[in-house]
């Protein structure tokens, strides 16, 4: 690993003197070139160019082989090259979006490679994948991060903001609902891969939840629903949860994938309210609203979601400046839908052991970037249709 990190600061110094250039940008390889991947992730690095690249991609579907490798003009490999791909002296990091159940394994196998880590969440299944990770990035020395795209996006950090600032008063309770109608067969629904409607959505209104009480839930209850619906034969469709803050604080969400489209939250203080409408989504505009003596609502416009993911993330690569959030923050949603797959299979509340952050997101980390143009898809279809 130290002879491979030789190697990279070396070519990376080659480089800098051939081009006659100060600084440098942190080339990605994408591994998974799902839907999201594909509409989402691999546009933003048009955005993200000042200090991230795209130099390869891996899939093991050869349509995509093909196509998106001609697209963005980088070698595809399939997964049995995963190594070969990592030893790339152009592949600084990997933006891991595959299914859930691989997460671990591939992002634990990067850090290895001396390769630094961005991962899709959920983080992983359980919090054992997410300490295995996390020991993996600290021993090789390189970062790792959850891809929690709003803790960058302005919206919800003016939320988090107005909260801190105590334009509500003491915030007590926070309610959110977010759904649609999921078309299968897919991956989300697939028990296998992790899928369900916690780890898919849910974990959006958990973290929401945690970045808004600034705090950890000390228990947890919650209830599923599956119905006689042939999409849900192996995973949930719907889950109504309740998390219980320190200082009776309390928090509940209804998730679902045979519902509307819904993707809002509200927070209720002593002395007023904030409501965000298309929370959650990574298109869209989204609606704000803080409520105190005078009601203000405003809306913003679309923006890129990713990009100032990368643009951060390679800052802080570059900087050698520490990760918010980091696989500490995908931890701890991890271990509470844990807590609550549990509660919904004994019937009863769920105590947490106690769990400190050090850090959370702040406004400081709001990057605005103008939203990407979708591309044609390569044998990738949206989760709710088109």
């Amino acid at each position: 690993m130290a002879a491979r990190k030789q190697a990279r600061e070396q070519d990376t110094e080659r480089t800098r003197k051939k081009m006659g250039k100060t600084s440098r940008t942190i080339g990605y390889a994408v591994v998974g070139l799902g839907h999201f991947a594909q509409d989402a992730i691999l546009p933003a690095f048009k955005n993200a160019k000042k200090n991230s690249r795209l130099v390869a991609l891996v899939s093991g579907d050869a349509r995509k082989h093909r196509a998106l490798g001609k697209r963005y003009g980088v070698p595809v490999y399939g997964y049995d090259q995963y190594e070969e791909c990592l030893a790339l002296p152009e592949v600084d990091a990997v933006y891991i979006a595959l299914p859930n159940s691989l997460h671990a394994e591939y992002a634990v196998r990067a850090a290895r490679a001396g390769a630094h880590v961005l991962c899709e969440k959920p983080m992983a299944l359980d919090e054992n994948q997410c300490m295995d990770m996390i020991r993996a990035a600290e021993d090789s020395d390189v970062k790792l991060m959850t891809a929690y795209r709003l803790h960058f996006e302005s919206a919800n950090l003016e939320a988090m903001e107005a909260v801190r600032k105590g334009k509500i008063g003491e915030p007590r309770l926070f309610s959110s609902s977010f759904s649609f109608q999921i078309q299968g067969p897919n991956i989300r629904i697939d028990r296998e891969v992790g899928g369900g409607v916690l780890w898919d959505i849910g974990v959006y209104c958990v973290n929401a939840a945690r970045y808004l009480f600034r705090a950890e839930p000390e228990e947890v209850f919650a209830f599923r629903a599956r119905g006689k619906d042939e999409r849900f034969a192996e995973t949930e469709e719907a889950v109504s949860a309740v998390l219980r803050f320190p200082e009776d604080r309390l928090a509940s969400f209804n998730v679902s994938f045979g519902a509307a489209p819904s993707s809002t939250y509200q927070l209720v203080g002593t002395k007023g309210s904030i409501r965000l409408d298309n929370a959650y989504d990574y298109k869209g505009k989204m609606t704000l609203e803080l409520e105190t003596k005078a009601r203000k609502k405003r809306t913003l416009p679309e923006r890129d979601q990713i990009g100032p993911e990368l643009v951060y993330f390679s800052d802080c690569i570059l900087k050698d400046q520490e990760v918010e959030p980091s696989g500490w923050e995908g931890l701890a949603d991890v271990r509470i839908i844990r807590a609550l797959y549990e509660s919904m299979e004994s019937g009863r509340p769920v105590r947490l052991e106690p769990f400190e952050k050090r850090m959370r997101p702040t406004q400081e980390q709001e990057q605005r970037l103008p939203p990407t143009q979708p591309p044609e898809m390569v044998n990738a279809a949206p989760p709710m249709g088109e």
